[in-house]
């Protein structure tokens, strides 16, 4: 798994998991599956940048002995595949709808059942002449997206060992920027005087901040924010950096501030001090992006009603595109009560399920489809969101399943929504993307999920059609 996976706070792996009480296996052994030649290479791919001394998993999953006490849990964990507690923490389910994700760490089927055999077998550790060269984990603190172009840093706060949770206004960074620019990458992390390594067995003990919602604003004359410039994807514990597409990059302006106008803190049993720091990667002076960000926004957050002690609950959301639009990554985004999200594309009599993903409110994720796969709907397309929740003691993550809830901001309240983003296209760039997958189809029997209109007769090249925003055909 990525270092820094899209995850909430309570990832309490160390309580779910099941520690073997099978006799420890050495070379050799029963079974055709060994954890030099076989099982570390899976970890070094798909778990250790979390599970180390240092990472934000709450055990090391580096040596041999360090695994072998969790070799059932690793069994059952990854079998679960895209239900709550799947392990690598990657729901998006394998049956239906698009597959192809960038940073995309989940086992094949292949994979899935070796580990099984490898369990069952006793666990043998193997040749050791068959171990893949130890990975170097880089614990400097470097950004994840290279060296940043700016640096932002929150004012620092003192949060005692125990205390009820806030929420609130963080206050304003002035960015300092003279002139607008837009951003290729941002990433967001937490800096604190928590020790590293151990005593801890959540990912959220590591870390004071829950979420940050911010925005940048335009700075008034007495220099508070006072006009609305740009949106940022939501920070939260162990969330991933954001790399926006090389023709949509977002937009900084000049005299802005960050507005960390909507932050959660919460006591993990220790007095901390911590800070946030959002790091930016900026495209060169002069660039500017060729697509627009889409107005598209998916979900309902007014009149939720989540009913107590109920399976099988579904909430749904409808939007109507406006323009063509490619999407770009798809983010559910429920409370505790949720268990799973669909998006669907509707066109005409055609009704195109993208994808469905589990959801687990201790691991929140963000799916980002690769180029040549994310979804490239018609204007006119209507998107359509489901969600599904249980508040049955089935489902262990709400705190109280007897409780009704509406919809909030708080853990208790709920949410429904897509958190994913998506750019607008003109009808030239509509139909040059769409010629870009044609050629990569062998035949009219290759279907593309998620481009409706991909076999379509392609609209003649001396047809005059006018664009969105008012340019016209060159």
């Amino acid at each position: 798994m990525r270092a820094r996976l899209a995850v909430a706070v309570v990832a309490a792996a160390s309580v779910c998991l099941l520690i073997s009480s099978q006799p420890a296996a050495q070379s050799g052994g029963a079974g055709d599956v060994t954890f030099a030649k076989n099982i570390a290479p899976i970890l070094q791919r798909s778990c250790q940048e979390c599970h180390h001394a240092d990472g934000v998993a709450p055990m090391s999953l580096v040596t041999y002995e360090e695994v072998r006490p969790w070799v059932r849990a690793m069994k059952m964990r990854t079998s679960l595949r895209s239900q709550r507690g799947a392990m690598p923490p990657f729901f998006v389910e394998k049956n239906i709808g698009i597959q192809k994700f960038k940073h995309d760490p989940s086992l094949s089927d292949d994979e899935v059942a070796m580990i099984g055999r490898w369990a069952d077998a006793g666990a043998p550790r193997g040749n050791p002449a068959d171990m893949p060269k130890a990975l170097n984990f880089d614990d400097s603190d470097k950004w994840t997206i290279g060296e940043p172009d700016l640096v932002l840093k929150s004012k620092e706060v003192l949060v005692p060992a125990v205390r009820p949770d806030w929420w609130g206004d963080f206050g304003l960074i002035p960015t300092g920027l003279t002139e607008d620019r837009y951003v290729s990458a941002v990433e967001v992390r937490e800096i604190n005087d928590i020790p590293r390594g151990g005593g801890t067995s959540t990912v959220g003990g590591r870390y004071v901040f829950h979420h940050m919602t911010y925005t940048s604003v335009k700075m008034g004359e007495r220099g508070t924010g006072d006009e609305l410039a740009s949106s940022w994807p939501i920070h939260e514990v162990g969330r991933n950096a954001d790399i926006f597409p090389p023709e949509a990059g977002r937009l900084l302006q000049a005299n802005s501030a960050l507005s960390l106008d909507a932050g959660h803190i919460h006591s993990n049993g220790r007095e901390a001090k911590a800070h946030l720091e959002f790091a930016f990667k900026l495209f060169p002076v002069g660039y500017k992006p060729i697509y627009k960000r889409s107005t598209l926004r998916l979900g309902n957050g007014i009149d939720i009603d989540v009913k107590p002690n109920q399976a099988n609950q579904e909430l749904h959301a409808y939007a109507t595109l406006q323009e063509h639009t490619k999407i770009i990554a798809f983010e559910p985004h429920l409370h505790a009560p949720g268990v799973r999200m669909c998006l669907e594309a509707i066109w005409g009599h055609n009704i195109q399920t993208l994808n469905c993903v589990g959801y687990d409110h201790n691991w929140v994720k963000q799916y980002v489809y690769q180029d040549d796969a994310a979804p490239l709907l018609p204007k006119g397309t209507i998107v359509h969101l489901i969600g599904f929740l249980d508040t049955t003691p089935a489902n262990k993550n709400p705190a109280d399943p007897r409780n009704w809830a509406g919809g909030g901001r708080r853990s208790i309240a709920n949410m429904f929504i897509d958190l994913g983003y998506a750019v607008s296209l003109t009808e030239e760039q509509f139909q040059a993307e769409m010629a870009k997958r044609r050629k990569n189809m062998k035949s009219r029997n290759d279907y593309d999920i998620g481009c409706p209109l991909c076999w379509a007769p392609p609209i003649p090249a001396n047809t005059s059609t006018s664009t969105t925003g008012g340019q016209q055909k060159q």
